[in-house]
């Protein structure tokens, strides 16, 4: 197949699609004797990257494949189109989420051991729900807790391509040598109850915070906290 109309086929279905296409996807579009090789829808998609330079659109390959975006610059006015104003996540949910990406596979209790407070249903709730974090396995110790990692569709929501697409946390901050704030309910300074992944969970505040959904955070941080007050400190 000549390399133009691959090239407007590949950008026509990129955009029909509403979601990432892989490199598989795509070939499914050509009958046997019409499909093109690999290399020539790679260097397709590489001409419509080139053609995006000057445009407010990007090719931009994520996990799940390619798939076209508005480059991040413009989206304080593209924003505009949408009334609904963004879900704004709490400090608590991306504290969460930031441990569960960078200490996958990681339970429940041990979240809760490094930040010092309970995890609240709701927070994991909210995350499967997003399709940012599955059970992937359980810990064969007694009562055999869930093991939570992150998914396809996190990494597709973060712009990355891969888990090593992350900034290296030792680059961030260094959970081992954080103190643990004293368990709630007893005296604490003003300012002891600081998020102590406060480096990690910048990292992925900005684009959480401009992921359309439909969980407020002022909501969930009441549910945090009433869970807090009836959840006994992990042993």
């Amino acid at each position: 197949m000549n390399p133009q109309p691959l090239k407007n086929i590949i950008e026509a279905a990129l955009l029909a699609a509403g979601h990432p296409l892989s490199i598989d996807l795509l070939l499914t579009l050509f009958f046997d004797g019409e499909q093109p090789s690999r290399d020539g829808i790679r260097a397709a998609l590489d001409e419509l990257r080139n053609d995006c330079a000057q445009r407010g659109i990007e090719l931009k390959e994520v996990s799940s494949g390619y798939r076209f975006q508005v480059k991040q610059e413009l989206a304080p006015w593209v924003s505009r189109l949408w009334e609904e104003r963004p879900a704004r996540y709490s400090r608590a949910l991306l504290e969460t989420l930031a441990l569960i990406a960078y200490r996958q596979p990681i339970t429940r209790a041990e979240i809760e051991n490094i930040r010092g407070v309970a995890v609240s249903t709701n927070i994991i709730k909210t995350l499967q729900e997003r399709e940012w974090i599955r059970v992937v396995a359980h810990r064969e110790v007694p009562g055999r807790p869930a093991l939570y990692g992150t998914t396809r569709q996190f990494l597709d929501a973060f712009d990355l391509k891969s888990l090593n697409d992350l900034p290296p946390l030792a680059d961030i901050l260094d959970l081992e040598e954080l103190p643990v704030p004293a368990p709630f309910g007893e005296e604490q300074a003003p300012g002891s109850g600081e998020p102590i992944i406060a480096g990690v969970t910048d990292t992925v505040a900005e684009a959480a915070n401009d992921t359309p959904g439909d969980v407020q955070e002022q909501q969930e941080q009441k549910a945090d906290d009433a869970h807090q007050k009836e959840t006994p400190f992990p042993g």
